[in-house]
């Protein structure tokens, strides 16, 4: 399936502005495997100064941090949510978001675009980012 282009985005300067804002992480999907992007943009977030919070169906801890089955079931505020899930699952992530009510940024990763989510999540009074990876764009912006 081809990825769709963005119609929901925030600008450079928001971006900057989610990260000096943002100090608890939930990453959707993120995989104990080493290799994969999931397991490798967390642990450089982490070692940015970021809490990370890894949300993933097995697993006890990643990245020496709890894991959590859901965004319901984080018991703490959550300022961003970093998603490594299919498009098609960012309509039920927009929902979680909403119901916790305590999100600030909805962050779907490189190649993850579902616009009527993103409009969801905005509507509700999140900032949206899709199709962009947090590391890249914190590198990026702090190097």
């Amino acid at each position: 399936m081809e990825c769709e282009f963005p119609t929901v985005n925030a600008n450079s300067d928001e971006i900057k502005a989610m990260f000096e804002a943002t100090k608890t992480i939930a990453v959707l999907g993120l995989s104990p495997d080493e290799s994969k992007d999931s397991h490798r943009v967390a642990k450089y977030l982490k070692e940015a100064g970021f809490k990370i919070v890894p949300v993933y169906p097995k697993e006890d801890e990643i990245l020496g941090e709890k894991v959590y089955r859901s965004l319901a079931e984080i018991p703490f505020p959550v300022d961003m949510v970093d998603i490594f899930r299919k498009p098609a699952a960012l309509d039920a992530v927009a929902d979680a978001c909403i119901a916790r009510g305590d999100v600030k940024y909805f962050w779907a990763q490189k190649g993850i675009v579902n616009n009527e989510a993103a409009e969801k999540a905005e509507k509700a009074g999140m900032k949206v980012v899709q199709n962009y990876c947090t590391m890249v764009e914190h590198r990026h912006i702090f190097g």
